[in-house]
C-alpha cells in the first residue's frame, strides 16, 4: 500500500465537511493560511470547497491536519476499480505510483490476484482522473461494480485468459520441437530453416504480441516487468535466429526459432493456468452473490405478486414458500419453519425459526409457509454487509507483503543487469557470443516477479473465503496476520461465555419486607434499561403479573447500577461494590449472596438511599441471577488450549460468580469485578505483558456488547459475536457469524494455516528465483527450460494457496 508522497502539486480544490455559516468558511481560511507554505487560501460556503495555493513541498497531509484543526474535515471517498494488463508483482507497484500522482488520491492499494485498486481520496477526485492515471502507466481499468456478477464465461474472458491462443501456440510450435526428438533415437531431423520462420513468427509476433505492449508500456512509464523480460529474451532468440538463417542459410545448425516459440507457448499456459487457479479463489465471493435471489413475492393489500428485489420496501409482507430462498432480512409475522442457514452463518444444522424470531436473506427456507416483514434491504442487509467484508478483506494487502513490494520494486532492473552481466561474461570469456545471447535470454526468461506478486493475496483469498463459510468475517488482512500470532484470548461472560439470558434465580429480602414487594421495586429501578438482568427483572415481575410503580429521576451509573425515585422515596439497585461504596452493610443477606455466588449466580442488591447526607444506604433485598453457560464454551476453551493459547475471563462480575464459571470451563485466569471502563486497560496491559515477553505474542478479545467495544478495539484482535451489537462488530476485526465461542479456535487455527501458506509461497518464490536465475546465468538452462520453470513457479503459488480449501475446522 501506498500513502501520500512526500510531495504534491498545487493549487488544491478541497472538499470540505462540516461548515454551516459565513464564521465557519472564515475559520477554516484563516487556519489554511496559517499553514507555512499557503500563499493564499479562499473558502466557499456554497460549493463547501478550498481553493489552496502554495509551495511545491505543500503536501495534503498537512492541509487536511489544518482543516481537522480548525474543528472540520475533508470529504473523502473509497473507490474500487478493475485493472486489466497486470501480470506481475512490478505492475501493482506501478499501477499504485500512477494512482498516488492523482492530486487528491490518499491511500492507494493495488492487488494481483483480484486485479482491483482500492483508493482513497477526496470527494473532489473524479472517475477520468483515476482511469486516466492507470490508462497512462500502460494498463487499462474501469469502475468496480460490486454487485455485478464476478463468474465469466469462457468467451466472456479476455483472450489472454483464453485457452485457444495456447492451444494454437502449441500447435505452431510442435513441428520445431518434434524433430529434436530424433536425437534421443540417433537421429537427426531438421526442418528447413524458412519453415521454421514461417511457424515461429506467428507465435513471436501474434500470439506473443501482448509481451511487446505491456513492456512497452512500462518502458515508456520508466520501470519494467515480466513482459519485458519475456519480450526481450524471447526477441534476442528469434533474432539471433533471423540473422543466421540469412547469413548462413536455411540448413544452419544455429538457429533457436524454436526456444523463442516453446517459451512464448509455455508462458502463455502457465498465465493460462494462473488465471483459471486464481479464479478458483473468488469461489468463496461468487458462492454468496448467488445466495441473492433476484426477486420476491410480495403481498401488499392483501395481493400477492413477484417483484424484483429492487422494488421492495421496508416493512413489505414477503411470502417465503417452503424450500425456497428467503430473499430479504426480516422478522417472522406468521409460520414455522426450520431455516438453513449454513452458508451464511456456518451452522451446519437447521434452526427451528418462530414468529418474531429474525431472519437473513439467503438462507433457504424448510418446509413450513413463512410470512417475513422486511427489515433491511440492498447494501444493509446481511448478506450485502458479509459480501463487502469478505471482497474489503482480500482487497487488502497483509503487512507481509508490504516487503515483498520493496523487493518487486527493483526486481526488474536487476534482472535486467544480470541478463547483461551474463551476456558480456559469456561472450568476453569465450568469444561465443550465440551462446552468451541463449544464456542472457535464459536469465529473462526464468526470472519471474509474477510468483512474489500472487504469494500473499492468494493465500488471504482462499482463507477469508474458508473463513466466511465457516462463519468467520474477517474484517482486512491484517486482522487475519495478527490472528495467526494470538497467544491469549481475553472473554468477556455474558452474551459471550454464557447465554446471555439471565434468568432470576432467586431473590430474598430483609424480614419483614414481602418479596414481592421488592421485586416490584427493583422492576422499577430496571424500567429504563436494556441492560440482560434488568430484562431478567422485568420478565420475572411479569411473570407473577405484579404492579410496578412508575419510577422518577433514573439514573445509570456505569458498571455499578441505578438509582430513582419511586413514591418520592429513593432506591439503589447494584452491585457489591457499588452499595459498599455508599457505606452500606450487607452483612445481613450476605451468606445468602456467597452460597449463591459459589453456584455461578450474580448478585445485585436493593437498597433504600439515605434521607440524611453522609448516612449509609438500608439493605432491602439480593438478587441471584444465572444465565446458563453455552455448550459450546468448554469445548472452545479446550481447543485453545490445543493450540496453545492461553483463556481469560474479564467480568464485571463479583468475583465469587467470574471464579465458579471460569472453574467450570477451565480457564487460565479470571478478573472479575471489572468496570466497562477498565476492560480496555486490562486488555492493554496485557499486550504490554506478553510483547515483553517477546515478539509476535499478541492479545486477542472477544466480546458482544456496547461495553465490550473498547477493549475489541483495543486488543491486538478483536472478536465480535454477530449475535451482539453493531458497535462491537464495528471494533472488532473479526467478527463470528453465530454466537459459537469455538468459532474463535477454529479462525486462530485457519489464520495460522494462512500465513504458513503466506511464508511457504513467498519462500518458493524467492528461492525459485536465488538459484534459477544463478544457474541460467551459469548456461545450466536453455531457455525452453527457463520457461517452462517460470510458468510452472506462478501456477504452483496459486495451487498452493487453494490447499488451503481442504482445511477443515477440527471436532
Amino acid at each position: 500500500m501506498i500513502k501520500t508522497p512526500a510531495n504534491t502539486p498545487s493549487p488544491w480544490t478541497l472538499p470540505i465537511a462540516g461548515m454551516t455559516c459565513a464564521s465557519c468558511a472564515s475559520r477554516v481560511e484563516k487556519a489554511l493560511k496559517a499553514l507555512p507554505g499557503v500563499r493564499s487560501a479562499q473558502v466557499n460556503l456554497a460549493t463547501e470547497t478550498a481553493s489552496v495555493e502554495g509551495a511545491p513541498e505543500l503536501i495534503l497531509a498537512a492541509l487536511q491536519a489544518s482543516v481537522k484543526k480548525a474543528g472540520y474535515s475533508l470529504r473523502e471517498k473509497i473507490w474500487q476499480l478493475q485493472v486489466g494488463g497486470m501480470t506481475c508483482a512490478s505492475c501493482v507497484g506501478r499501477v499504485e505510483k500512477a494512482l498516488m500522482k492523482v492530486p487528491g488520491v490518499l491511500e492507494a492499494e493495488v492487488n494481483l490476484a483480484t486485479e482491483t485498486a482500492t483508493l482513497r481520496a477526496l470527494a473532489s477526485v473524479e472517475l477520468d482522473q483515476l482511469l486516466g492515471a492507470i490508462l497512462k502507466a500502460g494498463y487499462t481499468a474501469q469502475r468496480l461494480d460490486t454487485n455485478s456478477e464476478p463468474e465469466q464465461s469462457a468467451a466472456a474472458l479476455p483472450w489472454s485468459h483464453s485457452a485457444w491462443p495456447v492451444g494454437l501456440a502449441a500447435l505452431l510450435s510442435a513441428p520445431l520441437v518434434i524433430p529434436m526428438l530424433g536425437d534421443f533415437f540417433g537421429q537427426h531431423w531438421m526442418l528447413n530453416g524458412w519453415w521454421q520462420l514461417l511457424l515461429a513468427a506467428p507465435v513471436q509476433l501474434i500470439l506473443g504480441a501482448r509481451f511487446y505492449k505491456a513492456g512497452w508500456a512500462a518502458l515508456r512509464a520508466g520501470s519494467g516487468n515480466m513482459d519485458l523480460l519475456v519480450a526481450l529474451g524471447t526477441s534476442a532468440a528469434f533474432g539471433l535466429s533471423v540473422y543466421e538463417l540469412l547469413i548462413r542459410g536455411p540448413m544452419s545448425m544455429n538457429l533457436y526459432f524454436e526456444s523463442a516459440a516453446v517459451v512464448i507457448t509455455l508462458v502463455l499456459l502457465g498465465k493460462w493456468m494462473e488465471a483459471r487457479a486464481k479464479r478458483q479463489t473468488t469461489e468463496a465471493i461468487r458462492a454468496l452473490k448467488k445466495l441473492r435471489p433476484e426477486t420476491a413475492r410480495v403481498r401488499r393489500d392483501g395481493v400477492e405478486s413477484e417483484l424484483p428485489l429492487a422494488a421492495l420496501r421496508l416493512g413489505d409482507e414477503v411470502v417465503v414458500r417452503p424450500g425456497e430462498r428467503i430473499p430479504v432480512d426480516g422478522e417472522i409475522l406468521s409460520g414455522e419453519s426450520p431455516v438453513d442457514e449454513s452458508l451464511i452463518t456456518g451452522e451446519s444444522l437447521p434452526v427451528d425459526k418462530h414468529p418474531g424470531d429474525a431472519v437473513v436473506g439467503g438462507a433457504v427456507n424448510g418446509e413450513g409457509l413463512l410470512i417475513l416483514r422486511t427489515t433491511a434491504l440492498g447494501a444493509e442487509s446481511t448478506l450485502s454487509r458479509i459480501v463487502r467484508l469478505v471482497e474489503s478483506a482480500q482487497a487488502k494487502k497483509a503487512p507481509i507483503q508490504r516487503q515483498v513490494d520493496r523487493v518487486s520494486a527493483i526486481f526488474v532492473p536487476v534482472v535486467l543487469g544480470i541478463a547483461l552481466l551474463t551476456l558480456l561474461s559469456w561472450g568476453l570469456s569465450t568469444g561465443d557470443w550465440e551462446h552468451a545471447i541463449l544464456n542472457a535470454v535464459a536469465v529473462l526468461v526464468i526470472a519471474c516477479p509474477c510468483a512474489l506478486g500472487l504469494a500473499t493475496p492468494t493465500a488471504i483469498m482462499v482463507g477469508t473465503g474458508v473463513a466466511a463459510r465457516q462463519g468467520i468475517l474477517v474484517k482486512d488482512a491484517e486482522a487475519l496476520e495478527l490472528a495467526a500470532e494470538v497467544s491469549l484470548v481475553a472473554f468477556d461472560k455474558t452474551g459471550t461465555l454464557t447465554v446471555g439470558r439471565p434468568k432470576l434465580a432467586h431473590l430474598q429480602s430483609i424480614a419483614g419486607l414481602d418479596e414481592q414487594a421488592a421485586l416490584a421495586l427493583a422492576a422499577a429501578l430496571q424500567s429504563g434499561s436494556e441492560h440482560p438482568l434488568a430484562q431478567a427483572v422485568r420478565e420475572r415481575a411479569l411473570e407473577l403479573k405484579l404492579t410496578v410503580p412508575e419510577a422518577a429521576q433514573l439514573r445509570a451509573v456505569p458498571g455499578r447500577g441505578v438509582s430513582a425515585q419511586v413514591n418520592g422515596q429513593a432506591y439503589l439497585l447494584g452491585s457489591s461494590r457499588y452499595l459498599k461504596d455508599l457505606g452500606a452493610d450487607l452483612s445481613a443477606l450476605q451468606a445468602a449472596a456467597d452460597l449463591a455466588q459459589a453456584q455461578g449466580h450474580s448478585i445485585s442488591w436493593l437498597a433504600e438511599a439515605p434521607a440524611a447526607e453522609g448516612a449509609a444506604p438500608r439493605l432491602l433485598a439480593a438478587l441471584a441471577f444465572g444465565d446458563a453457560i453455552k455448550p459450546t464454551a468448554a469445548p472452545a476453551i479446550q481447543a485453545l488450549h490445543a493450540l496453545e493459547v492461553r483463556s481469560l475471563l474479564v467480568s464485571g462480575d463479583n468475583n465469587a460468580a467470574a471464579q465458579a464459571v471460569g472453574h467450570q470451563l477451565g480457564l487460565d485466569e479470571v478478573r472479575a469485578e471489572v468496570l466497562p471502563a477498565d476492560k480496555a486497560r486490562i486488555v492493554a496491559e496485557l499486550k504490554k505483558e506478553l510483547s515483553s515477553q517477546g515478539k509476535h505474542r499478541r492479545v486477542a478479545m472477544v466480546g458482544d456488547g456496547i461495553n465490550d467495544a473498547p477493549a475489541l478495539a483495543a486488543a491486538d484482535v478483536g472478536f465480535a459475536m454477530a449475535t451482539g451489537t453493531d458497535v462491537a462488530m464495528a471494533a472488532a476485526g473479526v467478527t463470528l457469524m453465530r454466537g459459537d465461542v469455538r468459532l474463535v479456535a477454529q479462525a486462530i487455527d485457519l489464520s495460522r494455516k494462512t500465513v504458513a501458506k503466506i511464508r511457504q509461497n513467498l519462500f518458493w518464490a524467492f528461492a525459485y528465483n536465488v538459484v534459477g536465475i544463478p544457474l541460467a546465468a551459469l548456461g545450466f538452462l536453455n531457455p525452453m527450460l527457463a520457461g517452462a520453470a517460470m510458468a510452472l513457479s506462478s501456477v504452483s503459488v496459486v495451487s498452493n494457496a487453494l490447499l488451503l480449501k481442504r482445511w477443515k475446522a477440527k471436532a
